[in-house]
C-alpha cells in the first residue's frame, strides 16, 4: 500500500494552486483529488504530491512550511501610467530567478578570475542630461551616431547593437518561454523585459515574443538603467514608460539613441512616412512613430492608431508563420553565446561541474554538448 502524507496544510495546497496563476475553483473541478485533500477527506501519496508540485511549479519541500513564503521580486517592477507591481505572474518571476542565478555565477567566476568592474555602470544618476548618456552609450559601444546607416536593414542594426553590448561586458538574453519549456510563455503584457545591474555582470533580460520593432527600443532602455545603476522590470505598454523619473529618462536616452532629434526633424520636412524614415535611421516604423510622438510632430491618437494597428499586423504574420524553427539557433539568443563562453571556460578549467553548467543554460546532456561544441565562440 502506498504511503499518504498527513501533514499538508490546505493553506500551502491553496497558495500553491493560485501562486501558478489558477482559480481555486476551476482546479479543484478538473482535480478533485486536490480538492479532496484541501477539505481533508484524503490524503496525498507521495507520487501524487510530485505530480501536484509539478502541475503547479513549486518545489515539493514547499508543502511541508506551516505557511506560505514570503516571494518578494528583486527588483521594481513598472507598469506604464502606474505605480510598480508588487507581484507578477510565476513565469515572469521563475524568469527573474533564472537571470538572477546565472548573475550569481558569473559575478563570483569573474571576481574569482581577476576581472575589472565596468567602469559604466552607475556612472550617471536622474540629474544628469538625456544626451550625456546617450554619448556615453555611443562611446563605449563604439558606436557613431550613424552607425546604423552601414546596414541594409534594421534586424540587421539590432544583430550588430546585440554584438556591440555583449562586447562591452553586458549579458543580453532573448526569450519568450521560461527557460525550455514551449508551454510556460511570458505575456507581452506584463513583461517586455528587465535589467539586473551589478558592476560586474549586469543582465538585459528583452522578451522575445515581442515584436522585432520593439526590442530595439527596449534593449536601449534597458542599458539607460545600466548607466545608471538601477535594476528594474518593465511592460512599456505602447512603448510609454511608466509615471517615474528614472524610467521616464531611460526612455528618452533610447529615443534620442536610435532617432537623434536633429536628424529627424531634418528628415520630417521632406518626408512624414514611418516605414520611409525606418529605413533611414535603420530602426522599426514603430520607433521612428514613437520618436515623432516625443517630439510633437504628431498627436497620440496619431502614434497609437499607427502602432496598434503595426502590432495588429504583426502578430497577424506571426500566426501564419506557425511555431517551429531552429533549436540551437534560438539557444543562442536565449543562453547569450558571451555567457555560454564562461560557463564553458569554467568547465573546461574544473572550476564547474558538468550538471551545474547544464542548470545554467538550461541544456542537458547531448543538447548541451552539441550546442558547445557547434555554435559557441570561445571568450
Amino acid at each position: 500500500m502506498a504511503t499518504r502524507i498527513e501533514n499538508i496544510k490546505s493553506e500551502i495546497l491553496n497558495w500553491a494552486i493560485t501562486r501558478a496563476g489558477n482559480d481555486l475553483e476551476e482546479f479543484y473541478e478538473k482535480n478533485t483529488n486536490v480538492a479532496e485533500w484541501v477539505e481533508g477527506t484524503k490524503k496525498p501519496t507521495i507520487k501524487q504530491l510530485e505530480n501536484f508540485t509539478h502541475k503547479v511549479h513549486v518545489p515539493f519541500g514547499y508543502m511541508f512550511m506551516q505557511e506560505p513564503p514570503k516571494e518578494e521580486l528583486p527588483i521594481p517592477f513598472f507598469r506604464t501610467g502606474d505605480s510598480p507591481r508588487e507581484k507578477v505572474s510565476l513565469n515572469v518571476y521563475h524568469t527573474i530567478q533564472i537571470i538572477k542565478e546565472r548573475q550569481l555565477w558569473l559575478t563570483k567566476y569573474l571576481q574569482e578570475t581577476g576581472y575589472d568592474d565596468l567602469n559604466f555602470v552607475g556612472e550617471f544618476d536622474i540629474n544628469n542630461d538625456c544626451n550625456e548618456i546617450v554619448n556615453d552609450i555611443r562611446n563605449t559601444l563604439q558606436l557613431t551616431q550613424d552607425w546604423a546607416k552601414e546596414f541594409s536593414t534594421w534586424e540587421q542594426a539590432l544583430d550588430y547593437l546585440t554584438l556591440q553590448i555583449e562586447e562591452a561586458g553586458i549579458i543580453v538574453n532573448f526569450n519568450g518561454i521560461v527557460g525550455n519549456n514551449t508551454r510556460r510563455v511570458i505575456d507581452v503584457n506584463e513583461c517586455r523585459g528587465f535589467v539586473l545591474v551589478n558592476n560586474k555582470a549586469p543582465f538585459l533580460f528583452i522578451n522575445s515574443s515581442d515584436a522585432k520593432a520593439a526590442q530595439m527600443f527596449t534593449i536601449i532602455h534597458e542599458l539607460a538603467h545600466i548607466w545608471l545603476g538601477k535594476s528594474a522590470g518593465f511592460d512599456n505598454q505602447q512603448m510609454l514608460p511608466a509615471d517615474d523619473p528614472i524610467e521616464i529618462l531611460c526612455d528618452q536616452v533610447a529615443a534620442e539613441f536610435l532617432v537623434p532629434a536633429a536628424y529627424l526633424y531634418d528628415k520630417w520636412k521632406s518626408s512624414q512616412n514611418f516605414k520611409s524614415l525606418s529605413r533611414i535611421f535603420k530602426v522599426s516604423p514603430i520607433v521612428v512613430a514613437r520618436r515623432a510622438l516625443d517630439l510633437s510632430l504628431i498627436s497620440k491618437n496619431d502614434f497609437f492608431e499607427f502602432y496598434n494597428d503595426y502590432i495588429s499586423e504583426f502578430y497577424k504574420k506571426k500566426e501564419n508563420q506557425g511555431s517551429g524553427g531552429d533549436f540551437y539557433a534560438t539557444a543562442k539568443k536565449r543562453i547569450s553565446l558571451r555567457f555560454a563562453g564562461y560557463v564553458n571556460n569554467a568547465v573546461n578549467e574544473k572550476n564547474l561541474l558538468y550538471r551545474d553548467a547544464y542548470k545554467l543554460t538550461s541544456l542537458k546532456g547531448n543538447t548541451y554538448d552539441k550546442f558547445i561544441n557547434d555554435y559557441l565562440y570561445q571568450v
